[in-house]
């Protein structure tokens, strides 16, 4: 796997310009916090790099990744839980190449319980989703990560409405795929977390980013 390389990228919401002239890299196996403030951009240039959210200007080379990939975690709360599916069903929905229209085999549902199982899950797997907390859901969020088996990995604020002790659990699933050598980027609001977790960090300010760059100075979570 190649560097995921930025160059000049400027992004816009509408004429609103969010992010402007943002130049850097990735590197394969590489850790990275993506920090700022509110309204920043970084929930919008997680989006861009997974090819999700339109370039203004510059570009982003992803080297040989396809999109199958790529897998974005996004805020659990911006989803929709109101479709009648079970645990297991949206995990294994997660497995890589699995189409549209394709059964779930028993393989991918085995896959799907094991996922379950590394996050805590394991007695649920037959409750529906609108029954899970936003905690327990966020948990569900990242067993189907693990089955998507993705080499670049995008979290948008993984450890909303989770308490501690799921938090370092999820942690250790993060550190799992690092140890993997996959290429993580996670929106994150919590500096002592990134500093005791995340080798590196991208911080959004002023329409612009400074890399491996951490501040003494609170940010206000979003």
């Amino acid at each position: 796997m190649k560097p995921i390389v930025l160059h000049d990228v400027e992004l816009r919401h509408g004429a609103r310009v969010i992010v402007s002239g943002l130049s850097g890299h990735l590197d394969p196996g590489s850790l990275t916090a993506l920090i700022g403030a509110n309204g920043a951009g970084k929930t919008t240039l997680l989006r861009a790099i997974a090819g999700l959210h339109p370039l203004a200007n510059g570009r982003i080379d992803r080297g040989a990744l396809a999109q199958s990939d790529i897998a974005l975690l996004p805020q659990g709360s911006h989803l929709d839980r109101s479709f009648p599916i079970t645990c297991r069903d949206v995990v294994a929905l997660g497995a890589a190449r699995l189409g549209p229209f394709r059964a779930v085999g028993a393989k991918n549902l085995a896959a799907a319980r094991a996922a379950l199982q590394r996050v805590g899950l394991e007695d649920v797997e037959n409750r529906p989703i609108q029954a899970l907390s936003a905690g327990q859901f966020q948990r569900v969020l990242f067993a189907r990560t693990i089955l998507q088996d993705a080499s670049l990995i995008l979290l948008d604020e993984p450890f909303t409405a989770v308490d501690a002790a799921t938090t370092r659990l999820l942690l250790s699933v993060i550190d799992d795929w690092h140890d993997q050598g996959r290429t993580i980027v996670a929106v994150l609001h919590d500096l002592a977390m990134v500093r005791r977790h995340f080798p590196h960090t991208l911080m959004l300010t002023q329409q612009t980013g400074l890399w491996d760059t951490l501040p003494d100075i609170g940010l206000q979570a979003a």
